[in-house]
């Protein structure tokens, strides 16, 4: 404790003069994770470990009204937190964090950085996808096998009672939101900034994507791309639960969405900014959200749902590309939070991609 709380007070004093001033520590960029295991270094690791050791984020700070102790980097003014999993500790961890009084987070960037499944037909495992939109799965729920016949599905829209009816319901309202669109040209700028970003790739890898024989997209060495994310706390798999995804992101998105990867936490995050955004503590078009493939969300051919749920459903860790999705959202995410970081002087007041 005492390390931490000298380590915390030296990386106050090298904050200077705007600091001083205001009695906050300016944020340039945080860096979003879901969750990490056993140590922040030198053990197996979970999303954080990589911005510690490799950016690094030196400095613990305390933070007992969040899930996890936040890490800092005084030199590039980038702040990193563990959110925990699940909507639920990510809004509250979010919300905690945009009302600490130690930071100042008006000009700060957000950029969430974790693992996802991935849509084979959009790409593939250690694949990295910027989204340009957050969809929510928050949806009335019929059992599949009492659903009428017809329907593709027994998933129905809030406010609805058949699936995808239309008009499709406002993207916020009574109950919840459904839908967040992110500031389309950061995210273009960060997909243009990254693209070239070589991904890792292994002999397994190869293996994994040769079993998806109809699916052109799985089979490619792992590349960037612009993709939309699905939140949901279901952590659903299969080729109809996909099928239900890709119309879901269309619907929700009127048709400018394509759904590519399965996440978690992401619309209780967008809900806590949106709040923080109303009380003028943060800038809602400064987010970006990145989730990188450690697994595919549906079998190949001659596999079964169940037979890919019990290969990788084992607690997270044992997707067939864990290890290379948390090596790509380092390598994809550091080089846009570097770039706003380290260019403080352009970006501080203007977005990248805004003319």
């Amino acid at each position: 404790m005492r390390q931490t709380l000298v380590a915390a007070a030296a990386s106050l004093l090298l904050l200077g003069g705007t600091a001083q001033a205001t009695g906050r520590i300016p944020v340039r960029v945080v860096v979003i994770t879901t969750f990490e295991l056993g140590a922040d270094t030198g053990d197996k690791p979970g999303e954080f470990q990589d911005w510690v050791e490799r950016l690094p984020l030196p400095t613990v700070m305390s933070f007992p009204q969040g899930y996890h102790p936040l890490r800092w980097n005084a030199s590039l003014g980038v702040l990193g937190i563990v959110s925990g999993e699940g909507p639920a500790r990510m809004a509250a961890s979010i919300t905690a964090l945009g009302d600490d009084p130690r930071f100042d987070l008006s000009r700060a960037y957000f950029v969430l950085a974790g693992i996802a499944g991935i849509d084979p037909r959009i790409g593939s495992v250690a694949s990295a996808a910027w989204a340009r939109h957050v969809v929510t799965g928050e949806a009335h729920e019929i059992d599949a096998r009492e659903i009428p016949p017809g329907w593709s599905t027994g998933y129905v829209p809030l406010t609805r009672s058949t699936p995808f009816e239309q008009p499709a319901p406002p993207p916020s309202g009574i109950w919840g939101g459904s839908m967040y669109t992110l500031d389309p040209g950061l995210v273009d700028w960060a997909y243009e900034l990254t693209r070239d970003t070589r991904l890792p790739d292994s002999q397994p890898l190869m293996a994994i994507r040769a079993r998806y024989t109809l699916d052109e997209a799985a089979r490619r060495p792992p590349f960037v791309l612009e993709g939309d994310t699905l939140a949901s706390g279901i952590f659903w798999v299969g080729g109809r639960m996909n099928d239900w995804a890709e119309q879901w992101v269309r619907y929700w998105t009127h048709g400018q969405g394509v759904f590519a990867t399965t996440a978690e936490e992401d619309g209780g995050m967008m809900q806590a900014l949106t709040f923080l955004a109303q009380a003028h503590k943060v800038d809602l078009s400064r987010v970006l959200v990145l989730r990188t493939a450690s697994n595919y969300d549906m079998p190949p051919p001659g596999q079964t749902p169940a037979e890919l749920l019990a290969r990788e459903g084992g607690g997270g860790t044992g997707y067939s590309a864990y290890v290379p999705s948390l090596d790509s959202a380092y390598r994809v995410g550091s080089r846009v939070v570097l770039e706003l970081a380290t260019h403080w002087s352009r970006t501080r007041d203007h977005l990248p991609g805004r003319r």
